[in-house]
């Protein structure tokens, strides 16, 4: 049996780019001397009898930054953390319950940088045992699974919302009654390029 793996394997083998929340807006300026916060989001991809699927929150509607937006688990890189990868696994454990134990980190992608000031590590990873999903109270609606089929060019579109009184581009990549956009889009449009070069 060939392992389902084997294309996430090829895909982090290949070489990628950083990527930006403004990459569809060059018009924009942005200062030189910006100050980013370095952050961490898993990728976090399990077998199941329907093929590779991964993890995906909706946060919660009353948070004061992004609410009701589709994210990975993840966040910013704490002081105790070690980096991005530890940021990421502490996060999901903490936002879905995912054991640390219960993961492989398999590589990373480019760092990509959000409007709101974040330098964020994609931290691609296989989860290698059982575990039951629990979102954060407080800050977890809801956690749901994207087919790795979804990883196709075809799934993402360029939409635009005024942002500081300014239009501004972002990709999409809907599923279903979840609207995945902006940075969480973006990073998937990375790995997708990656996986379909």
């Amino acid at each position: 049996m060939p392992d389902p793996f084997a294309p996430l394997l090829a895909a982090l083998a290949r070489p990628g780019r950083a990527s930006s929340d403004h990459d569809l807006n060059p018009e924009m300026a942005l200062p030189e001397n910006r100050v980013l916060r370095p952050a961490g989001v898993l990728v976090a991809f399990e077998e199941t009898p329907q093929g590779l699927r991964f993890y995906l929150t909706k946060r919660a509607s009353h948070l004061r930054h992004h609410p009701g937006q589709i994210a990975f688990p993840g966040g910013k890189v704490d002081p105790d953390d070690s980096g991005p990868v530890a940021a990421a696994l502490r996060e999901a454990e903490e936002e879905i319950a995912l054991p640390r134990g219960n993961v492989q980190v398999l590589g990373t992608l480019e760092p990509h940088e959000t409007v709101t000031g974040f330098l964020v590590t994609p931290v691609i990873a296989r989860i290698t045992a059982p575990f039951t999903p629990r979102p954060e109270a407080g800050e977890v609606d809801e956690i749901f699974t994207v087919p790795f089929a979804h990883l196709t060019r075809q799934s993402f579109r360029v939409e635009q919302r005024r942002w500081r009184g300014k239009m501004r581009a972002y990709y999409i990549a809907p599923l279903g009654p979840y609207y995945i956009w902006g940075a969480t889009a973006r990073i998937l449009r990375g790995l997708t390029e990656r996986l379909t070069p």
